[in-house]
């Protein structure tokens, strides 16, 4: 199956995806909070995404995504990392990821085309369950820092 190789060959050049995820964090104008973050813990993040992907696309259960990425979110919460900023190293890991998919070009037949697809979309699925699980645990530290807001029009009590 494509998308079984095209995985395998994302583990395989994880190192590679990983460091030029880095240059982009590191350079990037929407990124500047990132820059203060140590970089092997930014490796090692990003690093576990594209050497794990197959680990990470097969699992069914919610329990590791949310285990893992509410503990980012926490993480950046409490580092004072913008949740914008959060978000957006995530779309960054994501967008490399599907661009390394394209330009790999294991494509050849119609069957393959799909394959491919499915795996945009199971990418695009995981990476959907990791932001919300990253917000989350970035909500419940701001919230329990005392840093969020009662929504307006309502009142906060204490």
């Amino acid at each position: 199956m494509l998308s079984a190789r095209l995985v395998k060959v994302i583990e395989e050049h994880a190192e590679q995806l990983t460091r030029d995820v880095l240059k982009d964090l590191a350079s990037n104008p929407r990124t500047p909070a990132y820059h203060r973050i140590p970089p092997e813990e930014l490796h090692r993040r990003a690093y576990d995404v594209y050497h794990n992907l197959g680990r990470w696309l097969g699992d069914n259960t919610e329990d590791h995504v949310e285990a893992t990425y509410g503990g980012l979110g926490r993480a950046r919460c409490a580092e004072g990392v913008p949740l914008s900023e959060v978000v957006y190293a995530l779309v960054l890991i994501k967008d490399h990821l599907r661009q390394y998919i394209r330009a790999v070009g294991l494509v050849d037949s119609a069957v393959e085309l799909y394959l491919e697809e499915e795996l945009h979309l199971s990418i695009g699925s995981f990476f959907d369950r990791a932001l919300y699980h990253t917000v989350k645990g970035y909500e419940a530290e701001a919230t329990s820092q005392g840093a969020v807001t009662a929504a307006p029009g309502t009142a906060r009590s204490g």
